[in-house]
């Protein structure tokens, strides 16, 4: 077989690995506000045929007028963060992202945006993160 034969065999298998239920499905519950403390819970589903040794996230939180008031970036899945292991295929996890605000939140009417920056699969294979994660807000 010919580079260029293979190198499209080879693009087509990784396409119809990545496509239909092939994902790292993350559902955003809504934003819980204690004090100086907002807590946004995130639900994580792994619907790869392979494992998922770690991903890092960003949350970036908006008030009403759509002006950030907060953000972090944290590894959600594994990582090499102690009690945060790879999330194998066809199971989920949960994970809270903490933001504490230095000073009082003057609203409670928060929106938090989850952007994945970075997924690593078995075997150390980083991936396109945009091509593998849907990321449903929607969650009442």
């Amino acid at each position: 077989m010919s580079l260029i034969k293979l190198s499209a065999f080879f693009l087509l298998c990784v396409s119809l690995v990545f496509t239909g239920q092939a994902q790292l499905a993350i559902t955003v519950s809504p934003v819980k506000i204690t004090g100086q403390r907002v807590i946004v819970p995130l639900a994580l589903t792994n619907h790869l045929p392979q494992s998922v040794e770690s991903a890092r996230a960003m949350c970036v939180l908006l008030n009403d007028q759509g002006k950030m008031v907060g953000q972090t970036a944290k590894w959600v899945i594994g990582g090499g963060v102690k009690g945060r292991p790879a999330l194998t295929p066809n199971s989920g996890t949960t994970y809270n992202f903490v933001i504490t605000n230095p000073q009082p939140l003057t609203t409670t009417n928060l929106t938090a945006k989850i952007v994945v920056t970075r997924v690593v699969l078995e075997h150390n294979q980083i991936t396109n993160a945009n091509a593998v994660v849907t990321i449903d807000s929607s969650a009442k």
